[in-house]
């Protein structure tokens, strides 16, 4: 059983920036695909970025591209997301997520996380 522990959410003012980390003690990290999906209330949940293992490939979705970066260091069993320029409709929980294989379907993953909140006024 792989366990994700999120951090870094908060409160912002839109225009800002925020950088959620998700570590895990698990020491099959760095061959697993990681990710972040987020859910806004009322909304269903979204794959936001992914990375590969090594970061030799990255998925972002389109509304975040240019704004948001996704990072993994495996020596340190983490992964990371810098959000920049921070929008009113980024508002929402942030789940940490990791698999064998991608997709965009959230039942497709099998490890989360218990999320952060990340909210931003306008």
């Amino acid at each position: 059983q792989v366990q994700l522990v999120e951090s870094g959410g908060g409160l912002v003012q839109a225009g800002g920036s925020l950088r959620l980390s998700c570590a895990t003690s698990e020491g099959t990290f760095s061959r697993l695909i990681v990710g972040w999906f987020r859910q806004a209330p009322g909304k269903e949940r979204e794959l936001v970025a992914a990375i590969h293992s090594a970061g030799v490939d990255t998925y972002y979705k389109n509304t975040v591209k240019g704004r948001f970066t996704i990072s993994r260091d495996d020596a340190k069993n983490t992964m990371y997301l810098q959000m920049n320029n921070l929008k009113y409709e980024d508002t929402a929980i942030y789940y940490c997520v990791a698999d064998p294989s991608f997709t965009t379907v959230p039942r497709g993953w099998a490890y989360w996380g218990q999320g952060t909140q990340v909210t931003v006024s306008s």
